[in-house]
């Protein structure tokens, strides 16, 4: 590596559903292992019924590390505990030590709000209690998104604290069943992303093309039945 740095894990935070992993691809450019909460199996499940995909295997076996909440990552001689967080997915980890926590996609910006929970597998209550356990970090401790989607005339940003995460627009003054009411009425108004249908095929195989047919191709699947609002998902 031109700054004498190398790449020692790739984690998906997530199987993602409006973009394709590159955890295959930068695995096999720098030789590291990959890595995904546990809980991607039951995502796995869920996805293989729905775009019938017998030949996916459902045990994580994708990956070379399966994170438990609980456990810790080395990196460069910085711990990081695993998180289980389920919320925008039932497979969402959150990585952190006091001073720094990689969120994924449970919360964004404090003036963007929080993330969908409409996906197959994803509870507003869950992403709810979720937000509230990462709010138990020290109020300094600095959180890394996973997107954001800046207002107009503000520049895209990638790092907040816990204490600007109280003044999350999509949280402040809201009790557990207000955050719900108003998470579930405001997924009801958005699409599926546009890579959904294709996207989750190969995230859920860690960036891998599907399993290849017997001549050696690979397919992705357009599941029509499930085209069309959220019936998708």
């Amino acid at each position: 590596m031109r700054h004498g740095l190398g790449v020692e894990c790739v984690i998906d935070t997530h199987p993602h559903a409006d973009h394709f992993s590159a955890a295959k691809y930068l695995s096999t450019k720098t030789g590291a292992p990959i890595a995904i909460g546990e809980h991607v199996r039951v995502v796995q499940k869920l996805w293989q019924d729905r775009y019938d995909l017998p030949q996916l295997p459902v045990d994580g076996r994708q990956w070379d590390r399966l994170l438990r909440s609980g456990e810790t990552v080395q990196v460069a001689g910085v711990e990081l505990a695993v998180l289980h967080a389920p919320g925008h997915t039932a497979a969402s980890v959150i990585l952190y030590n006091d001073d720094v926590a990689f969120v994924n996609d449970t919360v964004f910006m404090p003036d963007v709000g929080t993330a969908r929970t409409d996906f197959p597998g994803a509870k507003a209550e869950e992403l709810w209690q979720t937000i509230r356990a990462m709010l138990t970090l020290p109020n300094s401790c600095r959180l890394m998104v996973g997107h954001d989607y800046p207002p107009h005339a503000r520049q895209t940003k990638w790092e907040c604290s816990v204490r600007d995460q109280l003044d999350n627009i999509h949280l402040v003054g809201k009790v557990a069943h207000e955050f719900v009411a108003f998470r579930k009425a405001r997924d009801a108004t958005l699409a599926a992303p546009d890579l959904m249908l294709l996207a989750m095929q190969v995230n859920l195989n860690a960036g891998s093309p599907p399993i290849r047919s017997s001549d050696g191709r690979s397919f992705l699947k357009i599941p029509v039945s499930l085209i069309g609002g959220s019936a998708v998902i």
